[in-house]
């Protein structure tokens, strides 16, 4: 078979951990007869360098064509000084919009291996270790509500609205629902319901929305509570569906649970085979290029494209038995580095993995 992949490198880092995941993917069509053809494309502040705009029109034609998109990271402080709506950043907002990407699934686990990294104590999280889901709304909410800036008599005066209609919410229910019932049927809804109108109509949808899945035991948590209950006792938690400026912070404190935000993987995904694969982390411009940055969370965005796009299971399962196998070893990069073990740089762990496959 052969798939067609859109390549974002994009900034920072972005071009180190994608040329390992691709070094990783091209293993994988070797060893399974699979040929990924990459068409690679522009976005975030290298697009701005070098047409002037964060999304170009060619690079959104390309990524509709394709099978999947596969995205390094975009942003750094370079573009910082930039009017909010040309920074890098709005690239990202774009795609997601224009391929229709409204649900964003990032799973985090924490490898064995990686347990001296967590920051919680052992006890904490005892033998189970670390294992859920956050499934976060993608193209809704604060992100893409109305916002301005106006002058009033004490000043400017800036404003972001968030709004959710009842076909938003009901769409990535379902997707959380669905995820639930593949894993211990165990649902949590964050929202902050006692304050917000649109988190009172999340939970009233999502409780429609539950009747469907009798099977799925759900809960309620406001979004405050379940920043602390992660720190507290995160082992309660199977699924977690949220919207998505809650997701967005949410995902990115249970990545530091499993020991870095390096190590954690993300899906978009709309109503199509079609989607878009990320690691959660940033560009972290101040290692570009120094064979530093930890590529795994990358890896496993590759293994996730040969689930959810491609439909390659046992293709993913290979990827993901590899990493764990590259740290069984020993094998860290800076960010999960630990005494006794053997410190290597991006391109020796990508190597590493790949040799893993095999």
């Amino acid at each position: 078979m052969e798939y067609k992949i859109a390549v974002v490198k994009g900034d920072g880092i972005g071009p180190d951990i994608v040329d390992q995941a691709i070094l990783v993917l091209d293993k994988i069509g070797e060893k399974y007869g699979h040929k990924f053809n990459y068409t690679e494309v522009l976005a975030g502040g290298a697009a701005l360098d070098a047409v002037g705009v964060p999304l170009p029109e060619e690079t959104v034609k390309v990524c509709k064509d394709s099978d999947a998109v596969f995205l390094g990271a975009v942003g750094g402080p370079k573009w910082d000084v930039l009017p909010g709506n040309i920074r890098p950043e709005k690239a990202l907002l774009g795609l997601r919009s224009e391929l229709g990407l409204f649900a964003n699934i990032r799973p985090a686990m924490m490898y064995k291996e990686l347990a001296d990294a967590c920051p919680l104590k052992p006890e904490i999280l005892g033998e189970e270790g670390l294992d859920l889901v956050v499934v976060r709304e993608l193209t809704g909410g604060v992100y893409f509500g109305d916002r301005g800036t106006n002058q009033t008599e004490n000043g400017l005066e800036a404003y972001d609205t968030m709004a959710y209609s009842e076909g938003e919410i009901r769409r990535i229910a379902k997707v959380a629902f669905d995820i639930a019932m593949k894993r211990d049927k165990k649902l949590t809804s964050v929202d902050k319901a006692n304050i917000l109108d649109t988190s009172r109509l999340w939970r009233k949808v999502v409780e429609e929305v539950a009747k469907d899945y009798p099977e799925v035991e759900l809960n309620h948590l406001y979004v405050d509570n379940t920043a602390m209950q992660l720190v507290i006792n995160p082992k309660q938690f199977d699924v977690i569906l949220t919207e998505n400026m809650f997701g967005d912070i949410l995902s990115d404190e249970a990545s530091m649970i499993t020991g870095s935000i390096g190590m954690l993987p993300s899906a978009s995904l709309g109503s199509s085979k079609l989607g878009m694969y990320e690691p959660i982390h940033g560009s972290a411009p101040d290692i570009a290029g120094m064979d530093k940055a930890n590529p795994i969370a990358t890896i496993i965005s590759a293994a996730m494209m040969l689930r959810y796009s491609f439909d390659l299971e046992k293709e993913a399962e290979s990827v993901e038995k590899a990493v764990e196998a590259v740290l069984a070893e020993g094998y860290r990069t800076g960010d999960i580095m630990s005494k006794g073990k053997k410190l290597v740089g991006t391109k020796e762990i990508g190597q590493k993995i790949c040799e893993a496959i095999n």
